[in-house]
């Protein structure tokens, strides 16, 4: 019997992927026993069931730091994820990892952040009894709520690379610690772009050894922070010391010249209290923030 387009691609992962990569073949498997695909591996299944996902096509209505943009090229939630993608992927075929699973976490890591970026999470974390988290809801969206209620059916890799890609333990795939430091990159790449774009920061005042560092553009730092990390990963996934060091200080400058500025604060008045004035002048704006309240029914 001929073999299939499956057990092809599955043969050259054996090639193509190193010992410390996760190979589809040896996957832990689905909740819900499934018959194999014969064109797909599990990996590349879940990549395609996430973008073909109503929570995905969500995304792209999901702003960051600026809530309400009044121009066309500030980042969302789904260009945001797309970055990501393109980052980790570019790590994980470096480092002869599987690069479908680390495609197919990048992009679902976000699926079940909230509108209004984090001041969205930390108001739905108010509202309800037992916390919100969006990477706990991420899991949640491809577990028990997408497909009616019946959910995505995922591998485990994919699920536990949502979970722990930003805070407390890291993933057990170097596949999922490539998303987490990705996911890192990416905002504070672009959230650099998009508060240049809003003037709040220009690019003279990134610090001087951090340019030094990096390079004084986005694409410069984002090459050299890829680089680092390709060329100093092994069993865990990391930079450089030196510029592990320049990364950290440039997420605090962040913090102090983006985030927590007059400017981009304002933003967050702009998260809003469902109204009937909200649902009349931005109603769709009130269905994906009402989408997310009615999601927390769904804890498993």
């Amino acid at each position: 019997m001929a073999q299939s387009v499956r057990e092809r691609i599955q043969q050259t992962e054996t090639l193509m992927i190193g010992e410390k990569g996760v190979k589809s073949a040896e996957s832990l498997g689905r909740f819900q026993e499934e018959k194999e695909d014969d064109l797909r591996t599990c990996f590349q299944r879940d990549r395609d069931r996430i973008l073909h996902c109503n929570a995905f096509r969500r995304l792209k209505y999901k702003t960051q730091v600026f809530l309400s943009p009044e121009r066309d090229h500030y980042r969302t939630r789904l260009t945001h994820t797309l970055e990501v993608s393109q980052i980790a992927r570019t790590i994980a075929r470096s480092l002869q990892l599987n690069e479908d699973l680390t495609e197919a976490i990048a992009l679902g890591h976000d699926l079940g952040h909230t509108p209004f970026g984090h001041a969205g999470e930390r108001a739905l974390d108010k509202l309800n009894p037992t916390g919100f988290k969006h990477y706990e809801q991420s899991v949640r969206v491809a577990k028990v709520i997408e497909k009616g209620g019946n959910g995505l059916n995922l591998t485990p890799e994919t699920l536990d690379g949502f979970y722990c890609h930003t805070k407390g333990d890291e993933a057990y795939t170097l596949e999922g610690r490539i998303v987490r430091v990705a996911d890192k990159i990416a905002y504070m790449n672009h959230d650099i772009d998009d508060a240049i774009r809003a003037s709040v920061i220009t690019g003279d005042d990134i610090p001087l050894d951090v340019q030094k560092q990096f390079g004084g553009n986005k694409s410069e730092r984002i090459n050299s922070m890829v680089n680092s990390i390709i060329l100093n990963s092994d069993t865990t996934i990391k930079m450089a010391e030196a510029d592990q060091e320049m990364f950290d200080k440039l997420h605090a400058f962040l913090f102090e010249a983006v985030y927590f500025d007059q400017k981009a604060k304002l933003e967050e008045k702009k998260e809003p209290s469902p109204s009937p004035t909200m649902l009349k002048q931005k109603s769709w704006l009130f269905r994906v923030w009402a989408n997310s309240i009615l999601m927390l029914s769904f804890q498993d």
